[in-house]
């Protein structure tokens, strides 16, 4: 199975997947939206092709995100690509990219959904005050951050936690659970029946 990992940033949870000896066969294409950014490096010193699709170049007009979709499937069969693993991406996606990889389409988020959704997962539980908040990984589907769950781990916030102490043990479980899902994705094992979603553990 080759897999696409769609990344906007640093790349952190993509260098999780790349350090995974289980996965890193099975990388075929990173793809971001942003040209430059330190996901890119990571990519190219793993030897994975990379692709930029910067909205602004693909969209006309801006509101016509159809296009840029077009753009992303496209360049996304042109490699053969099987499943997609969204790390750190940020970017709205639509219909025509679900239905082409519905089910083998790994996103993850944090915190512990459905609690804060969107963009700004960290700062939304500090801001509400929240003892507990975590990491989810889940199957995309038509909602923001609302597919069937397949991995959740809690993290406790502490009373002087602030963006970054917070975020710090936020990445620290993305990148063990990511690549745990992954895992189960390249193997076959992951399963989805409607609103579930779970891994088969090897006997």
């Amino acid at each position: 199975m080759d897999l696409a990992v769609l990344v906007s940033g640093s790349g952190t949870n993509l260098q999780a997947l790349l350090d995974d000896p289980a996965i890193r066969p099975h990388v075929a294409l990173v793809v971001s939206d942003r040209p430059g950014v330190k996901a890119l490096e990571r990519a190219a010193d793993a030897g994975v092709p990379t692709a930029v699709i910067e909205p602004a170049a693909v969209i006309e007009p801006a509101a016509d995100r159809d296009a840029f979709d077009g753009a992303v499937l496209g360049c996304l069969r042109e490699h053969d690509v099987d499943a997609i693993v969204s790390a750190g991406y940020m970017r709205l996606l639509g219909s025509r990219i679900l239905e082409a990889y519905g089910g083998r389409w790994l996103n993850v988020h944090p915190s512990l959904l459905p609690s804060f959704p969107g963009v700004h997962g960290v700062r939304d539980a500090l801001e509400y005050g929240v003892k507990i908040t975590g990491v989810t990984v889940f199957v995309v589907d038509a909602g923001i951050d609302t597919g069937p769950i397949v991995l959740q781990e809690a993290i406790s916030v502490f009373p002087d936690d602030d963006w970054d102490s917070l975020e710090a043990r936020v990445h620290e479980v993305e990148h063990r659970l990511l690549p745990r899902a992954v895992r189960a994705l390249v193997s076959g094992r992951l399963r989805v029946d409607g609103r579930r979603a779970w891994i088969e553990e090897v006997a």
